[in-house]
């Protein structure tokens, strides 16, 4: 006999065992007596021997009948707790939550949004694994992260882009370049200065040199750096012009400890996105968050 086919006899035994009452084990099954006097019928026969004793006052398990309610009882209790379990992360109770992207864009960009969501699920555990974008990607498809939040465009057919947020990149110097401020620069005079530009891999540093090879340039820095952070403090110590995000130096534009310089092209706006596998089924936990960002 299949333990699986038989699940409702099981059941059937279990509470019987409990309540010592087949009348009492209907009641709580929502069946009626003969219905659970069958059930027990048909594991007795199954087995070959007797799992009650039958009394005036109920029923009474045997010794085999009590072996196998040892081992009922534990099965009983786990499928509870899977069910409180599969409550709870449907009411996002508990769970996690596993997103991946940069230092900036959690930073300047995912803060704001993972504040107010772990307020919502404090239950919730959140894993932010950093990197790249085409880390983020590789996380992604070995299943190390749910979703991944990471500048556009990104053309990949396994993957379900969501488009975000808008940002604005732009470049930035300190009091040291204080001549150029008010001024607008043509892409050759501004590559007359030291650039500092973001690490080679980065979607931001792609674009810009794709923009300047556009236009018949080669955008050569003087230093590059890993983090947001760092060409922030350059650009303020005066070690060149960095090329940052409009909106991740906002409180140092606005102090003066900072100044975009302008120039006399438009740059255009980058998009942020969220990834997911496509065809691939989203926790709830994962639902939630995309839901708030959107």
């Amino acid at each position: 006999m299949s333990m699986g086919n038989n699940y409702e006899l099981y059941k059937v035994f279990y509470w019987a065992a409990k309540t010592g009452s087949l009348s009492q084990a209907a009641k709580t099954l929502y069946l009626t007596q003969p219905s659970v006097s069958h059930a027990i019928k048909q594991l007795e026969e199954s087995f070959g021997f007797k799992l009650f004793y039958r009394h005036a006052k109920g029923v009474e398990l045997t010794q085999e009948g009590t072996i196998l309610y040892s081992y009922i009882e534990q099965s009983q209790i786990l499928i509870s707790l899977a069910e409180e379990k599969m409550a709870a992360l449907k009411n996002l109770d508990s769970g996690e939550l596993r997103i991946g992207g940069s230092d900036s864009l959690f930073k300047h960009y995912l803060l704001p949004y993972l504040e107010q969501y772990h307020q919502e699920h404090p239950g919730i555990k959140l894993h932010l694994n950093h990197g790249t974008t085409p880390e983020t990607i590789t996380f992604l498809k070995e299943g190390v992260i749910d979703l991944g939040v990471v500048r556009m465009p990104i053309v990949d057919n396994q993957l379900e882009v969501k488009e975000t947020f808008q940002l604005q990149d732009c470049f930035v110097a300190g009091a040291r370049y204080e001549s150029l401020r008010n001024k607008v620069l043509s892409l050759e005079a501004l590559l007359e200065q030291p650039i500092i530009l973001f690490s080679r891999n980065s979607r931001v540093r792609m674009a810009i040199t794709e923009l300047f090879e556009s236009y018949g340039y080669s955008i050569k820095p003087e230093i590059e750096v890993g983090s947001v952070d760092l060409l922030i403090e350059f650009a303020r110590k005066g070690l060149g012009i960095s090329y940052v995000t409009r909106e991740f130096v906002s409180r140092e534009l606005e102090e003066g400890s900072l100044f975009e310089v302008q120039l006399d092209i438009p740059l255009p706006p980058s998009h942020v996105g969220i990834l997911t596998m496509r065809n691939m089924p989203l926790s709830n936990a994962a639902r939630a968050f995309i839901q708030l960002v959107k």
